[in-house]
């Protein structure tokens, strides 16, 4: 199967307004039913977004600019975690709580635009997946790749379970593999007979290269941490995620008391609408009552008129008939 032609059907569906998904991805796998079989049912088989993972598509289409500030962001904590520095950590906090905010909001705004409205619930899950990009290099890829189909999360111990969250993840390179926020060393490239031949036989080393080889040798390494460091480092994490995670419990006891505001107008508007309902039945019966008593009396009364109306043919005859005996 040919890897790039799913690739591109995906970009543009995963591009398409959230309702429209379903019918285009049918419209696309008909369409590429001249390509074999392999295309047309790995067509078939792409995920639906979630309302999450679309919401966020639409930001790596339309405001790419807005998701290389929080991968730029990332890389920056990152460097901050791997140096240990404290405050540095607690002011990228402060940045990143001001970026994800802006982040979603364009996001909200770009899914209404697109005709669909965004809840309390999916922009929450827009935000943890927006704050897992900044936490992980694979996450970053998948964000801003704009095939994600499911949001992401990130618990700042493990790295990000991409698994299934991107709908072909071969569209989506692959980031080079840190440690501590540093990259680490490919692998040495020399030979293995070199290498077994430097390792057997260091005598033969040319004098040239001992001055080299002391200069390096000689050169101070660079201090670790000290405990003192390290405990101020743990302490500015804290601080932020306790920041944080204060942030987070205010915004949901903000969503708390709007849902229960919510649910307060709803029921006083159904015991309203059951109140009225219960009228309009009482009312309708009543009405029924009206039209049963309506309806007799209509048929009393057309009795009344037809017998009313044989009486005074009858007394017409009769005057007739008098009138006639007279001449």
């Amino acid at each position: 199967m040919d890897d790039k032609a799913l690739a591109a059907i995906a970009f543009e569906l995963y591009a398409l307004p959230f309702e429209e998904f379903v019918a285009a991805r049918t419209a696309a796998a008909k369409a590429a039913a001249g390509s074999g079989k392999e295309l047309p049912a790995a067509v078939k088989a792409l995920p639906k977004p979630s309302a999450a993972a679309w919401a966020v598509n639409m930001l790596a289409i339309h405001e790419p600019g807005v998701l290389a500030q929080l991968s730029e962001l990332g890389q920056r904590m990152r460097s901050a975690h791997a140096s240990l520095d404290a405050a540095a950590l607690r002011e990228l906090a402060r940045e990143r709580r001001r970026l994800l905010g802006t982040a979603v909001d364009t996001a909200r705004s770009l899914a209404e635009r697109q005709g669909r409205s965004i809840s309390a619930t999916i922009a929450a899950d827009v935000e943890r997946t927006l704050q897992a990009m900044t936490a992980d290099e694979g996450a970053t890829a998948a964000v801003q790749s704009g095939l994600l189909v499911q949001a992401l999360s990130a618990d700042g111990v493990d790295t990000v379970d991409l698994d299934g969250a991107v709908a072909v993840p071969g569209a989506v390179p692959a980031p080079r593999a840190t440690t501590q926020g540093r990259l680490i060393q490919p692998p040495s490239t020399v030979p293995e007979k070199e290498e077994e031949r430097t390792t057997a036989e260091p005598s033969t080393r040319k004098p040239a290269d001992q001055p080299r080889l002391k200069a390096v040798r000689e050169t101070p390494r660079p201090a670790s941490p000290s405990a003192l460091e390290k405990a101020s480092a743990a302490l500015g994490e804290a601080k932020a995620a306790e920041e944080e995670s204060a942030r987070l419990a205010a915004d949901r006891q903000r969503q708390l008391a709007d849902t229960e505001a919510e649910v307060a107008d709803l029921t006083r508007e159904t015991r309203e609408l059951r109140d009225r309902l219960k009228a309009a039945e009482e009312q309708l019966e009543c009405a029924r009552k009206n039209l049963g008593t309506a309806a007799a009396e209509a048929r009393q009364a057309a009795r009344a008129a037809d017998k009313a109306r044989r009486s005074a043919m009858l007394a017409q005859e009769r005057v007739l008939r008098v009138g006639d005996t007279r001449d």
